[in-house]
């Protein structure tokens, strides 16, 4: 009995024993292919962020490439010619090289703060420019008021003919603009004849030679060739603006006017601010051409800015390192004026950001109250 009894505990012991065998290979079996699971789960998220990596660097290397270009002209028309800031500091007399010219300093920059005749000239000369630039900045809204009109044209093809009439003066220069301007408004021009003949006038208005208004004039041709090109901006963002806007405003009853008042204008604001910083940042920036072409013997006071008086100081009077150092001067002012929009900008966000957070919670003060 003792003996069956025990051979029956060792079969049962054996077959517990392989039975807890076959559970531990499942078991580990089990783990196994957990572990080859977690394996391969690991090795496709591995690939995948690796193709991705690849899709990324060759995303960047496309967009390094369509700004190559870019960055190889503004180096070469805007950071190589730096390297001509040396001859603010040297008598240089053309054609005699830069190496046989005397070294003067900053005798340049001394004699525009310490020779009276000069000071004075660089006065009326940034006068100019300030003037200038203070009235394009003021009729910098301009633009908006038309984009805004021209949207609201409903006749598509009159719109298209308007606004193909408005943009097309931007792609004419500035000599073909005062050739214009000469037809019609010179001595003999058209203007002139028909009030002589309609005996208006029994002497030619001196429209052109008299230095009256110069900077109302220049005002308003600069307006007339850049107004339709200057609306293409606003014109995008009106048709940017989120049709809801509008289907809202129309439910409260706003009518059309209301509409452009409430919707259309507070949506442009961020972009019209976003140019009127880059203006300004450009203040002492006005160009040459539009005023080398108009300038003459009467106007010439009113009319040199400071790119014009460099123009002039440099090639007219064959005083390069004078121009130079004026050009020098204007081009540091230039970055500190984008430094101080860009700290104003910023500025301004951060005021904005803080009202609108302090808005978002006491609201959810409100809700909470109540």
């Amino acid at each position: 009995m003792q003996t069956s009894s025990s051979t029956e505990t060792d079969e049962t012991i054996g077959s517990t024993g392989g039975a807890a065998a076959v559970v531990g290979r499942e078991v580990e079996a089990a783990e196994e292919s957990e572990l080859s699971r977690r394996d391969r789960r690991a090795a496709k998220k591995a690939a995948k962020m690796a193709a991705e990596s690849r899709t990324d660097r060759k995303h960047a290397m496309k967009l390094w490439l369509y700004v190559a270009p870019l960055l190889i002209l503004v180096f070469l028309f805007s950071y190589i010619p730096l390297f001509g800031w040396i001859y603010a500091f040297y008598d240089y007399q053309p054609p005699i090289p830069l190496s046989e010219s005397k070294f003067v300093g900053l005798q340049w920059f001394e004699m525009m703060v310490q020779n009276p005749a000069q000071l004075r000239t660089i006065g009326q000369v940034l006068l100019n420019t300030f003037a200038m630039s203070g009235l394009n900045i003021l009729t910098s809204f301009l633009p908006v008021i038309f984009a805004i009109a021209l949207n609201e044209i409903r006749a598509k093809w009159f719109k298209n003919i308007i606004q193909t009439l408005t943009t097309l003066p931007n792609f004419i220069s500035w000599v073909l603009v005062y050739s214009i301007a000469f037809a019609m408004f010179s001595s003999t021009g058209m203007v002139n004849d028909l009030l002589m003949n309609l005996h208006i006038i029994s002497e030619p208005i001196k429209f052109l030679d008299s230095p009256d208004q110069v900077w109302l004039k220049m005002l308003l041709w600069n307006l007339w060739k850049g107004l339709g090109w200057g609306s293409i901006m606003y014109l995008a963002g009106i048709a940017g603006i989120d049709p809801e806007l509008y289907e809202a405003a129309q439910v409260d009853g706003a009518n059309r006017f209301q509409q452009i008042i409430h919707v259309t204008i507070p949506q442009l604001m961020p972009t019209y601010f976003v140019l009127l910083m880059l203006s300004i940042s450009n203040f002492l920036n006005n160009g040459m051409d539009q005023y080398y072409v108009f300038q003459n013997a009467f106007n010439q006071k009113w009319i040199q800015v400071l790119d014009l008086y460099v123009y002039n100081v440099g090639m007219g009077q064959n005083s390069l390192s004078l121009g130079t150092a004026i050009s020098m001067l204007k081009s540091l002012v230039s970055v500190g004026l984008l430094l101080l929009v860009n700290w104003l900008s910023k500025q301004a966000y951060a005021r904005r950001r803080h009202r609108l957070i302090r808005i978002q919670q006491s609201r959810i003060v409100y809700w909470v109250k109540e």
